[in-house]
């Protein structure tokens, strides 16, 4: 069956894959299934009910929601009338709200939970334009989402005829849904996606996918993200169950619950997930110890192309999957075929050991603007090369241009930006090409990111950094959570390092190390040694104007909720540079000033600068 509509992929498991469990929740300890006609039946409700309301084609609602089926009923509920979804992060601020609130005329909104309706209900109030807002859990005094089900439910003899007609008046080219980005360097834009820009990503990437139907897959990531809004209707497209997760605390539980066959995740879950790994291995003594650093040791050497590993490694690799990775592939639930990971590069070395645990890592690239794969790694070698983004779709067009950027074509590309025409010239040209301001190359049949456009700086010197392959190579260490590396205009490259304090604390308790709290902790000499070490451990991999020469640490981790990382988890860096002037100042020398959140200087790096020159 051809898939042009969102609701098409439902009506198709209606007449194929007709599952006992389309979509699965669990809540309050139980999980909550949903068979594909109660799946279809839940859709049709809310269409009715939205008929019954007066919503009509090009008429928008507004959602801010955690992952659960009820996402889905109205999702499809809304793409078979034409009304456009506008699906949004809860973690951006009261002021991002409010901008997107208005600008997106939004009839309604649907919220999740009491939290999420403290937070907006008073925003909602200062725009005239939205007449009502739903909660999907239950709030006193506020209208519940099964009121409009109900609605739907009295009116279904009125429109059970009419729904038909109206869903094939709906051409794949309408508008499915506005998404507005995460707006790491300013204001979200609205990205205007069709039904087709969409399903012809879906379509693209189903016959890559190594699952069959009736396998099971695990969500977690926010259904607003354009990459798991992907992925969501890329599996049921292959008939698997979906199950949403109970909250981010409990995905291991869940893991072990469902046994899924997948799940899609951005690296730094991946990051965290080895991190954890590794310090269970560091738990092990005496023969279980150096088995697991053996394997380990063999996985990081592993590579893609059958021909570079030999029988003899191959041999080795056998007897460490049987003895150290099955019991990896056990905490994943234990059935894992594939992996997605998106919205970042994944660090190389992840790539090659999940490969070599017997786990795929689809490795994808894309943007908000392209609806979003236009590559992704899969299958075995040369399809499937650790470090690159896979070979291009087959119904996506990639040329770099001069300068080294990534241009993309296909029906995938967006409409443009919501209300917003001057931008949306400012990135698709005269002759269609999207300019992705990513940097990259084609190579081997597949593509490479090296960087992003806007984010490479160049140094007095005259020499280019590209900090994000910096800041990759710093974030393999156990020590390093987050890194912004920074040096536009001088003469060497500098980072604010956010440290791993779970980790840290664990090396300070064996180390004898003492301290009142992370501030006091970040001042220590012996703390300040062992980073200074591990920076001139990494530096020595890195060719000299890219290495890191003086660095200061702060005192707490970013996260999504305090400001420093967008929704994606990718670094703000505007904001991080405002937030860290002070110790950015002191880095370089304009200031004597240490501030309020304690500077840590490299001291060292710059002693062997001064001596060099």
């Amino acid at each position: 069956m051809k898939l042009e509509r969102n609701f098409d992929i439902l009506d198709q498991n209606v007449k194929e894959n007709n599952l006992k469990v389309a979509l699965s929740v669990k809540r309050n300890g139980q999980w909550e299934n949903f068979s594909t006609d109660e799946y279809k039946e839940m859709v049709d409700y809310f269409s009715y009910g939205l008929l019954a309301m007066g919503f009509k084609k090009g008429d928008k609602i507004l959602t801010i929601s955690n992952n659960r089926p009820e996402w889905n009923f109205a999702d499809m509920g809304m793409g078979q009338l034409g009304v456009i979804h506008v699906p949004v992060y809860p973690n951006i601020g009261p002021a991002e709200h409010r901008y997107i609130l208005e600008h997106s005329e939004a009839r309604i909104v649907i919220l999740s939970s009491k939290e999420y309706y403290d937070k907006i209900k008073p925003l909602a109030d200062e725009v005239p334009k939205i007449e009502k807002i739903f909660t999907y859990d239950k709030v006193n005094g506020v209208p519940h989402w099964s009121e409009i089900v109900e609605l739907g439910k009295k009116n279904k003899d009125k429109y059970e005829k009419e729904l038909p007609k109206i869903k094939d008046s709906i051409s794949k080219d309408d508008l499915l849904s506005i998404i507005y980005t995460s707006g790491t360097t300013g204001r979200s834009k609205g990205v205007m996606l069709t039904h087709n820009n969409i399903l012809s990503n879906v379509n693209a990437s189903r016959p890559l996918l190594p699952v069959v139907p009736g396998d099971r897959w695990l969500s977690f990531l926010p259904l607003c993200h354009v990459l798991e809004r992907e992925v969501n209707y890329l599996v049921q497209a292959k008939g698997l169950g979906v199950y949403y997760v109970e909250s981010i605390d409990t995905i291991g539980e869940n893991l072990n619950e469902v046994h899924p066959h997948g799940f899609a995740t951005v690296p730094r879950v991946m990051e965290k997930l080895f991190d954890k790994i590794m310090l269970k291995g560091k738990e092990l003594k005496g023969l279980k110890r150096s088995l697991f650093d053996w394997a380990v040791n063999l996985g990081m050497e592993y590579e893609d192309d059958p021909a570079k590993r030999g029988k003899a490694y191959d041999f080795k690799l056998k007897i460490a999957r049987k003895l150290i990775f099955s019991k990896w592939k056990e905490a994943l639930g234990g059935e894992i075929k594939v992996i997605i990971s998106g919205g970042a590069a994944l660090q190389p070395r992840l790539a090659k050991l999940f490969s070599a645990v017997g786990i795929t890592v689809a490795q994808g690239y894309g943007l908000t603007e392209t609806s979003p794969v236009i590559s992704v790694n899969y299958g075995e070698y040369p399809t499937m090369q650790a470090g690159s983004v896979g070979p291009v779709l087959s119904n996506v067009e990639v040329k770099i241009a001069e300068d080294g950027e990534i241009l993309m074509k296909g029906p995938n590309l967006m409409v443009g930006y919501y209300k917003d025409p001057e931008k949306t010239k400012e990135v698709i040209d005269e002759e269609g090409w999207f300019h992705t301001g990513d940097i990259g190359k084609i190579e081997n049949g597949v593509l490479w990111i090296t960087d992003r456009k806007k984010e490479i700086f160049k140094l007095s010197t005259g020499k280019y950094v590209a900090p994000q392959i910096v800041e990759n190579r710093f974030k393999e260490s156990p020590l390093i959570e987050q890194i912004l590396v920074v040096g536009e205009g001088e003469k060497f490259a500098a980072a604010i390092i956010s440290p791993n304090f779970h980790y840290l604390h664990g090396w300070c308790f064996k180390n004898g190390v003492k301290f009142r709290d992370n501030t006091d902790l970040i001042r220590h000499p012996k703390v300040l040694a062992r980073y200074q070490e591990e920076v001139d451990r990494i530096n020595q991999t890195l060719g000299r104007h890219r290495q890191i020469k003086k660095f200061a640490l702060t005192c707490r981790e970013w996260s999504t909720e305090t400001g420093e990382l967008s929704p994606t988890l990718k670094l703000k860096r505007n904001q991080l540079k405002k937030l860290y002037k002070t110790k950015l100042d002191n880095l370089y020398g304009y200031t004597d000033d240490y501030g309020d959140l304690g500077l840590i200087e490299n001291t060292a790096s710059a002693k062997k600068e001064e001596a060099e020159k």
